[in-house]
């Protein structure tokens, strides 16, 4: 009996040696796994970033490289003393705000419906949610054409059902401009919305529902006592990620307008692109630096409003 519980204390001891050597071959194992992802966000991502903060404060012309003094915030100054600049500050509240709240609303209510199961449910959601798979860029252009004011098909349309007169240059008039490219970021980011709210919503338990129709709850009443709570957490990340998504979407505005006419759909990251293809990198870091302010102290702000109203329910 001795003799056996001392073999068997070895091979414990043994075990436990072993078992650091087979916890440190393991982490080297995840950490090479994780290696090339590392390297590839740090040198595309943080990096540029970096980078361009830095050039914020350089005199960095393109078409004068061989001098590239710091200038402290002389770059700022300029982007500041630039009416433009405050021009697109208020077309991204705008294209932000205005997007944000039809995309959102008509996604709640295309989830919503898509819920439901009926003849040809999924052809259908493969349909609505197409438009996600495309590039932004091309669906600028597409839209661009649709609201073409000789030939657009938009413009047809409206002629043809006698709505207008003649055709409206809707991307060469500031207003209708500003209109037809939160028109045409609605349909891209309703699928979003549509997407992510249908997964939450499949995630809630229907045992829910049924004991709050027990208690008497109206088709209204369960939707704000049972979804939207379920539902909230879900919510709150998707909203602040489509706002970041949004500022930082000038591919459609660049396919469509080129951020005119005459500027008047300029936000901050096409402003920033015209920089760059301006040859001012300086100025361009400037703006990014601003860019990358505003959606922190956003960032903060809206974090911290749902925190604290979560805590008050």
């Amino acid at each position: 009996m001795t003799a056996v519980r001392r073999t068997g204390s070895r091979g414990r001891t043994a075990a436990r040696a072993a078992l650091p050597v087979f916890n440190r071959r393991r982490a080297r194992f995840i950490a090479l796994c994780l290696l090339p992802g590392v390297v590839f966000v740090a040198v595309f991502t943080y990096y540029p970033m970096i980078r361009g903060g830095v050039i914020a404060f350089q005199r960095y012309d393109l078409f004068d490289l061989t001098s590239t003094p710091f200038t402290g915030l002389a770059n700022f100054r300029a982007v500041l003393a630039d009416a433009q600049f405050w021009t697109a500050l208020r077309n991204t509240g705008t294209w932000v705000a205005v997007s944000l709240l039809l995309q959102f609303t008509l996604g709640f209510g295309l989830a919503l419906l898509l819920r439901r199961h009926f003849r040809g449910r999924g052809l259908y959601q493969a349909w609505v949610f197409f438009p996600w798979a495309m590039s932004g860029f091309l669906i600028g252009l597409l839209w661009r054409w649709m609201f073409n004011g000789e030939f657009g098909v938009v413009n047809d349309l409206l002629v043809k059902a006698g709505l207008v007169d003649e055709p409206i240059g809707f991307l060469s008039t500031p207003g209708w401009a500003m209109t037809a490219i939160i028109i045409a970021n609605v349909w891209y980011g309703v699928t979003f919305f549509a997407i992510m709210i249908i997964a939450a919503l499949q995630s809630v338990p229907r045992e829910l529902y049924e004991a709050a129709a027990v208690d008497g709850a109206s088709r209204f009443g369960q939707f704000r006592n049972v979804t939207l709570p379920s539902i909230r957490t879900t919510l709150v990340l998707i909203v602040l990620l489509r706002v970041i998504w949004i500022l930082n979407f000038p591919d459609l505005i660049y396919a469509m307008t080129g951020g005119g006419p005459a500027g008047s759909t300029h936000i901050a990251t096409t402003y920033l692109i015209e920089q760059v293809q301006n040859g001012d990198y300086g100025k361009a870091g400037a703006v990014g630096v601003f860019v990358l302010g505003l959606l922190l102290s956003f960032s903060i702000f809206y974090l911290t409003a749902t925190r604290f109203e979560k805590a008050r329910d």
